[in-house]
């Protein structure tokens, strides 16, 4: 829910309708109400996408900058043409929503997306990037994937996550320093 109508468009009501369950079991695991359960969805968000470039990065046969990325983007492509271009990543539905009224909230975001970009970092100092230029690659692999599932959501398209693999591929794999890869 969270992913198709973010955070404002998500009724506590709703959630106890799709899950099924009674609401006072809702209250009950969630005290906190729906700051408490989106919250959490959040953290979960940020360590599936951390499991994502993991399992990313163990696909790979030669592993590249290009191709990690690649690979990640392809969880994303797959996805929309499997099922369609309704569901967007929480983390911005989550921000879009409540960056500037719950610090809570914007906080347990920003949490996620550090969580998110360990792993791309840790891969592409392996991959032979220095230190301080894989942490502003992560950023810019994170931003240009973001936007691209944007534009992809709205034009019902995969053309802009393909875009965003040919043409950052390139400067990623510029990165690697060739005396430095393992």
């Amino acid at each position: 829910m969270l992913r198709t109508q973010g955070l404002s468009g998500t009724g506590m009501r709703e959630v106890v309708a799709h899950a099924e369950a009674p609401r006072g079991s809702l209250q009950h695991y969630f005290p906190g109400g729906k700051e408490q359960l989106f919250g959490e969805a959040i953290d979960w968000a940020g360590r599936y996408a951390a499991r994502r470039v993991t399992r990313a990065m163990d696909s790979l046969t030669d592993p590249t900058p290009s191709a990690l990325f690649a690979a990640v983007v392809e969880y994303w492509r797959a996805e929309f043409l499997d099922i369609g271009y309704d569901y967007g990543c929480p983390l911005v539905a989550t921000v879009t929503d409540t960056a500037a009224s719950s610090e809570p909230l914007r906080e347990r975001a920003n949490d996620a997306f550090a969580q998110w970009r360990k792993p791309i970092v840790s891969a592409l100092q392996q991959m032979g990037v220095p230190a301080a230029r894989a942490a502003s690659l992560a950023v810019l692999m994170i931003s240009a994937l973001e936007g691209a599932l944007v534009l992809a959501r709205v034009e019902h398209s995969v053309t802009a996550l393909d875009t965003v693999v040919e043409e950052l591929g390139p400067v990623l794999d510029a990165a690697v320093d060739k005396r430095r890869r393992r």
